[in-house]
């Protein structure tokens, strides 16, 4: 099985492991060994999801109005939306995931602020808002942070 946040790890590595998923299970060799991998730069991920932090992140299901995705050098999106999309209300609210990658934490977060600041999605109510101010706050920005942290901070409360 593959954690919903392999992005991170497959831009870190430079390894695509759902292909190597793939492979293996049609039987090949892994083509390298674990002292091969090699972590490089930051990545950071955001889960775009049709909600409304505002209300208790309740969903908000409906059709996407208009729509555009970010894109560029270390800009990843995983997505299967379009506009015209109907997010259905019975299932995972989840548009996207959207990843930033850079040489540097604090300039994987401008990318990551940037990205979700050019992210449009209309029709639908979403996260992104909450998303940017989380990581425009300075406890984030100088890693204070624990599980508590959002708890504390209550940025919904802030949109």
């Amino acid at each position: 099985r593959i954690q919903v946040e392999h992005p991170i790890t497959e831009m870190v590595t430079g390894t695509d492991l759902i292909k190597e998923q793939i492979l293996i299970a049609c039987g090949e060799p892994l083509p390298f060994r674990q002292e091969d991998i090699h972590l490089q730069g930051h990545a950071i991920e955001c889960r775009i999801n049709a909600e409304n932090p505002a209300l208790g992140f309740r969903p908000s299901p409906g059709r996407i109005e208009a729509l555009h995705m970010p894109g560029g050098p270390g800009i990843r999106i995983d997505s299967a939306v379009y506009q015209d999309y109907v997010i259905p209300p019975y299932y995972d609210s989840m548009i996207a995931k959207l990843i930033a990658y850079a040489p540097t934490r604090d300039e994987a977060i401008k990318k990551m602020r940037w990205a979700l600041a050019e992210f449009l999605i209309a029709g639908v109510s979403t996260n992104i808002d909450y998303q940017l101010a989380i990581l425009r706050d300075p406890d984030f920005l100088a890693g204070r942070i624990d599980v508590g942290f959002l708890d504390r901070k209550q940025f919904q409360s802030k949109l």
